[in-house]
Order: C-alpha cells, then sequence, then structure tokens
C-alpha cells in the first residue's frame, strides 16, 4: 500500500512538473488558453500502464493544486471542466478499439479545449465564443498528436508493471 502512495504521488509530482513548466513557456496559438497539454502525457501513460481510478484521481489532483499554486479559481473552473471532458472521452474513446493511443491523446486534447469552451460560454453568457472552434479543434489535434507520439515511445520503453520508477 505504501509503494502505491508513493508511485501515485510521484506521478502527481510529476504531472504538476509538467504542469508548471507549461505555465512558463510562453506559447500563442492564435487563441488564449490553447497549451501543449504536457501534464496530460502522464494521465495517457495512467490509463495505458495502470488503472482508470489512479489516472483520474492524478488527474484531479494534478488541476486542483496546480490551480491554486499556479493560477486561479477561473483556471481551476476552465481547468476541471476541460479535463474531466477530456478524460471521459479519452477512456471511452479507448475502451472502443478505435483508435490507437495517439488517437486517443488527440480526442482528449480536442475534448479539453471544447470543454473549457464551454465552460467559457456558459460564464460570459454568449455563444460568440464559438468562433474559437476551429483554432481549438487544430490546437487540440496537433498538441494531441504531440503528446501522443511522445507517450507512445515511453510506453514501448516502460516495464510491463506499468510503474516508471
Amino acid at each position: 500500500m505504501y509503494r502505491k502512495v508513493a508511485y501515485l504521488s510521484v506521478m502527481i509530482a510529476f504531472s504538476m512538473i509538467l504542469s508548471y513548466i507549461e505555465s512558463l513557456v510562453p506559447f500563442y496559438f492564435g487563441a488564449p488558453g490553447i497549451k501543449l497539454g504536457l501534464a496530460n502525457f502522464i494521465i495517457i501513460l495512467m490509463l495505458y500502464s495502470r488503472n482508470i481510478r489512479e489516472a483520474l484521481l492524478i488527474n484531479l489532483v494534478r488541476i486542483v493544486l496546480s490551480g491554486f499554486l499556479f493560477g486561479s479559481m477561473f483556471s481551476i473552473l476552465y481547468s476541471l471542466s476541460g479535463g474531466l471532458l477530456s478524460f471521459v472521452i479519452m477512456l471511452l474513446a479507448r475502451k472502443s478499439g478505435l483508435f490507437d493511443l495517439t488517437g486517443v491523446s488527440i480526442c482528449g486534447g480536442i475534448s479539453h479545449n471544447i470543454g473549457q469552451l464551454l465552460i467559457a460560454m456558459y460564464v460570459v453568457h454568449t455563444a460568440g465564443v464559438l468562433y474559437y472552434i476551429p483554432i481549438l479543434l487544430i490546437g487540440g489535434l496537433v498538441t494531441g498528436l504531440l503528446i501522443g507520439v511522445i507517450a507512445t515511445q515511453v510506453l514501448k520503453r516502460m516495464p510491463r508493471n506499468g510503474e516508471l520508477l
């Protein structure tokens, strides 16, 4: 049990480090809120090497802690909406058997942006933010592809038990 807690703690720390690095990298893709999705790398690895509960736990803890440390309540709200929708979509895409890991990551990147856009529509009370959809879809596709390719290569080199340590 202690080993599992330690392992999950390290994965949370890795994902938070990636979130922090991402917050330092100036990345402008034509629309506010588009990020590289580096922390999703850990979630993808957990979905494919461990189990759903652990991946979800890491996702939620990372979003809340990163929001408090590097963001605000609004960033937590946007990240939770994108992160939870993305997680559900990646889970469904994986279970469908129609997508490989990179395809699942692309689905996650696109759905994360859609989740954030839906919250933005709710917060500002207008559908006017929908003009961001083309940019957000392209951004999610590109970043999802990048994270998926990297995660595929890392998973090929991971031990069978799914632990990086």
